[in-house]
This record gives C-alpha cells, sequence and structure tokens, in this order.
C-alpha cells in the first residue's frame, strides 16, 4: 500500500460530496435594490394618499381600508372658524387666481371637507347674502352627491357670480324637495343660522365665478310662505369621479338660454324691463316675495325631578290665625299651635266649605297662591311660610272648629317656563363672579379628563377647567375654544373624528376674547363646567361659563 506518494484530492477521491457553488452577488444586489425601491414606492404612496384625499382614486383606497369617516352634522356653536363672504367678497377672491392656483385652492378646500375639518390652514370661506334660485336637479349615483337636489341660484346683488348649493337628503326627502326648491325662490344665507362652507370654486368662460357651497349644520329648511319642512343629511360617501362642477357647461348654458327667452318674454308683455339678478335700478334689492330659511326646533331645559312630600292621612288641619285688619300693605304670616302628634310634612290649604260644594283642597310648597281669598296655613316646625299678597288670607272666626277634611298628597309646583329657551339663544345671563383664587371648592381637571366626566357626569360636584386652548370663534357673549394642541398630536389623530369644543359663556357686560387668540386658565382662573356632552362619533362639547372678575 503506498502512504504517501498519492495526494488527497477531495473531488475526485470522494465523488459523493457535492461540488461547492459560488455566490451570485450580482443577483443578491438586485434584490434588494427592487426591495428598498418597493419600500420606497409604498412609503412615498402612502403619503400621496392620505396627503391628498381629494383625489378619486385616493379616496376610494382610503374608503377600502376604512381609514376616513364620512362627512358629520355640525353645530352653529361648534363649527369650524371661518370667515363669512358675500357675493361681491367671493368674486374677488377667486377671480385674479390663475389656473394652478385656482386648482391648489380647491383641492384644498375638497380636503378640508372630506377630513370635516379637522386639520384646516387658515379660516373656512362662508356664504352670506341672498340667492335666486335659476334651476334645480335631483342628485343621483353619477353625481359628486349620491342623493339630494342641487340649486343653481343667481347672487341678487351681484350678476358676476353664481352659486351651487347642495342639498344632501335621503330618497324619502326627494319629493317634498322638490315641491319647495322651485325656480325663482330666493335662498338667504345669514351668519347667525347658516354654515354654507365653499367647497369648489370655477371661473366660467365669460368672466364669472361658481362656487359650490354645502350647509354643514344639515337642518330643516322650509319656505317662508309654504308649508311642510325637510331636513337635510350629510351624506354617506362621496363619488368624486364624476368631478366638478355639479352642473355641468352645457346643461347649465341650456339653463341660461331658458332662462334668457323667458325674459325676454316677459319683457315683452310687462310695460318696464325685466328685472335681472345684480342689476337693478337701486342701491337695496326689494324684499323677496317667498324665500327659504332655515329652521331650528326648540329644545327644552329638562326640568329637575321632584319628589312629592308625603303627607299624613290621619292629620287634623290646623286653624289659620286671622289677619289684623288695617295692615293690608305689609306682608302677613300666618301661625297655628303645634298639634300634639308629628308635624305635616306638606303645606295645606282649606277653603271654607260652600253650601252646595264639596270643600277643595290644594297643596303647594314652592309658589304662593295666585288666586285672592286663598286660606294658607302652615304646619308646626316649618321654618318660613310662603309670602302672601294683601288680601290673600281669608279670615275665619277664632271660635270655629277646624272640621276633618280630606288631605290629598301634595303635587310639585310646575316648572319655571322661564327654563324653556331654544339652546342657541341661551346665554347672556348673570351670575356671581369672584376674584382670582376667590371661588368656591370645587376639583380642578384639565381637558383630559374630560372623558371621564362626559361617562360619569357631574353629580352635583362643581368642577372647573384649566388648560391653553384658541378662539375659534366669537360672538356677543359666546365663545368657541379649542385646546391648543401640537402638530405631532394632529398628524397621531388623523382619521379619527373625536375632538373637544369648550363653549364658553359670558355675563352679561363682558366682552369674549376675538377671534384666534389663545386663552390660558389655571387653578387661580379657571372655567366652571356646567355640562359635557359626548356625541356619537367621540366628539366632546364642554359647556362652561365664566365666573372670574375682569382684571
Amino acid at each position: 500500500m503506498d502512504y504517501g506518494t498519492h495526494s488527497y484530492n477531495p473531488y475526485e477521491d470522494e465523488p459523493y460530496t457535492r461540488p461547492r457553488r459560488r455566490i451570485n452577488y450580482f443577483a443578491w444586489t438586485v434584490a434588494i435594490l427592487l426591495l428598498t425601491g418597493f419600500a420606497l414606492a409604498a412609503w412615498l404612496g402612502s403619503f400621496y394618499i392620505f396627503n391628498q384625499p381629494e383625489r378619486p382614486d385616493s379616496y376610494r383606497i382610503l374608503q377600502k381600508l376604512h381609514k376616513i369617516d364620512p362627512p358629520k352634522r355640525f353645530e352653529l356653536t361648534a363649527a369650524p372658524a371661518g370667515e363669512f363672504l358675500n357675493p361681491s367678497q367671493l368674486y374677488e377672491r377667486y377671480v385674479d387666481m390663475g389656473a394652478a392656483e385656482l386648482a391648489k385652492t380647491n383641492a384644498e378646500l375638497l380636503r378640508n371637507y372630506i377630513r370635516n375639518f379637522q386639520q384646516v390652514r387658515g379660516l373656512v370661506p362662508y356664504v352670506v347674502g341672498r340667492y335666486t334660485i335659476i334651476a334645480v336637479r335631483e342628485l343621483g349615483p353619477q353625481d359628486v352627491f349620491p342623493s339630494g337636489m342641487a340649486a343653481l341660484t343667481a347672487a341678487v346683488d351681484s350678476g358676476e357670480l353664481l352659486m351651487e348649493h347642495v342639498y344632501p337628503a335621503k330618497p324619502e326627502a326627494l319629493s317634498l324637495m322638490k315641491q319647495t326648491l322651485t325656480v325663482g325662490l330666493e335662498v338667504k344665507l345669514e351668519r347667525t343660522h347658516d354654515i354654507s362652507a365653499v367647497i369648489h370654486a370655477e371661473r366660467l368662460i365669460d368672466g364669472r365665478i361658481l362656487v359650490t357651497a354645502v350647509p354643514l349644520l344639515y337642518g330643516s329648511y322650509t319656505v317662508t310662505r309654504g308649508l311642510g319642512t325637510f331636513r337635510l343629511e350629510p351624506p354617506p360617501s362621496l363619488n368624486l369621479a364624476t368631478g366638478w362642477p355639479l352642473f355641468k357647461s352645457q346643461e347649465r348654458a341650456s339653463i341660461e338660454q331658458h332662462l334668457a327667452e323667458y325674459r325676454q318674454k316677459m319683457a315683452g308683455t310687462q310695460a318696464g324691463p325685466m328685472p335681472i339678478p345684480g342689476v337693478g335700478a337701486g342701491a337695496t334689492p326689494p324684499p323677496a316675495r317667498n324665500e327659504l330659511v332655515r329652521i331650528e326646533q326648540a329644545r327644552p331645559v329638562a326640568p329637575l325631578a321632584m319628589t312629592p312630600p308625603l303627607v299624613a292621612r290621619n292629620e287634623k288641619l290646623a286653624k289659620p290665625t286671622p289677619v289684623a285688619k288695617g295692615k293690608k300693605g305689609k306682608k302677613q304670616k300666618p301661625e297655628s299651635p303645634a298639634p300634639a302628634t308629628t308635624p305635616a310634612e306638606a303645606v295645606v290649604a282649606q277653603n271654607r266649605a260652600a253650601p252646595t260644594g264639596t270643600p277643595i283642597t290644594v297643596a303647594s310648597a314652592l309658589a304662593p297662591p295666585s288666586k285672592p281669598n286663598l286660606p294658607v296655613a302652615t304646619p308646626a316646625g316649618a321654618s318660613k311660610a310662603p309670602e302672601v299678597a294683601p288680601g290673600a288670607v281669608a279670615q275665619t272666626s277664632p271660635a270655629a272648629p277646624a272640621t276633618p277634611v280630606p288631605v290629598l298628597p301634595a303635587q310639585p309646583a310646575p316648572p319655571d317656563s322661564s327654563n324653556v329657551a331654544l339652546a342657541s339663544n341661551a346665554g347672556g345671563g348673570s351670575w356671581k363672579t369672584f376674584a382670582p383664587g376667590r371661588m368656591p371648592l370645587g376639583r380642578l381637571i384639565a381637558t383630559g379628563d374630560l372623558n371621564d366626566v362626559a361617562d360619569r357626569g357631574l353629580g352635583g360636584e362643581r368642577i372647573y377647567l384649566k388648560g391653553q386652548f384658541v378662539v375659534n370663534f366669537s360672538d356677543a357673549n359666546k365663545a368657541v375654544l379649542r385646546p391648543r394642541t401640537t402638530l405631532t398630536s394632529k398628524v397621531l389623530h388623523f382619521g379619527g373624528g373625536s375632538s373637544t369644543r369648550i363653549i364658553v359663556e359670558f355675563p352679561r357686560g363682558y366682552t369674549p376674547p376675538p377671534q384666534g387668540a389663545v386663552v390660558n386658565r389655571d387653578e387661580m382662573r379657571p372655567y366652571e363646567i356646567t355640562e359635557v356632552r359626548k356625541q356619537e362619533d367621540g366628539q366632546l362639547n364642554v359647556f362652561v361659563r365664566e365666573i372670574m372678575q375682569p382684571n
């Protein structure tokens, strides 16, 4: 055997071993580059989709991912901060914009509406003024808004502006809307009742401006000379692929042609010239014969639940003390001797029996009687009797014995009718204010604790609110604030509908802070919370009032 003359070769001496393969570095480099490009494309695509929801493809993807909320209904005191523009101001704002600037502005307007005005830069443009309907048509699946009505209107005091006013509603309300929204009807938008936001603007070939507005309140509407009301509803989704405006150019041209022919026909039959919207003999347009107005149902304040006091069934009535004559101008306090048994817990008034009638017993512990000559008796142990008008206490003979009569259970007095008012009109009242740090004892919370208060309620506890806020809306005696947040918190809450609004009510004579101001409230100068309401979408409406004396 040869033990050293033959060299060892692993490839020849061991035929069953696998040959070594070389690493393909080029293939790995290509694969890594492809994965990096895919990750970069996904990252850029997410920014493209989430930052531009107004594009039809982005909106459709966000809807499938459930990352976008449908348009929601706003309240008048909790609407986004904005500016109210009349027809002339709207025309001046959009007429000087170039094509690129107008496209950028329209994208921002629609983006704010899709996001429910959660990330608004600047102020939201609202429409005010008087407009006349020149055409109406029903909305369908081929439109941006799937259901409702759209009215093409012309400004009464400016012939250079047209407006598409959208009325989203359920299909059940369309029949009544067709009867109400007629050609020639005037639409009057006021800043105290209507919040119609501009979501699109377009410059027409003839130089006029056409804007599209949507009422954010989605309220109930009626006409001043008509019956029936219809209520608007936020659209469940939008069909952005159909494009803007709602009245296309061909349809709008046909409408204006028919309108011009109608005006010529009417001008031939009338002695005077036919009035044209925006062009009139006087500076002030005449009042409309019929107007479309938004109505708001009154929401009465719920009265406090009162437990009727218990009345002893076998209790004898006390004899009323006779009133001394000659002292009609002074208030009298009836007195009665203390009975031997436990005193009754209710105030019982006894009338003198009529010859042919049955004695009537009346129990009231809150309000004095309103009818004259009504005898009043006070049970023993009562600290103070109600005040009685002169002559309201009947005079009886001291020797007359007390006749037992059936006693009815005491009924609670009716609630004060002054508490029944429109929720939007409440405010401007008077209450006690305090110097800084001198308010009554209570629990001090921040905005992060408002969810717990909304779930549990106030529970009769005095709660104060502190924090830093920004004024979004300011009125004569009210202001709407929002907690001041950072840019990071806004980005993290994108897609969520939850927000917090602080509705502050000021006493009579106070001046609310101006819009855009920053308000700081600490433990020395807090707000007093009166109510916290939590809506279905998680939005908190916190009602507070100013209790601090001005500096």
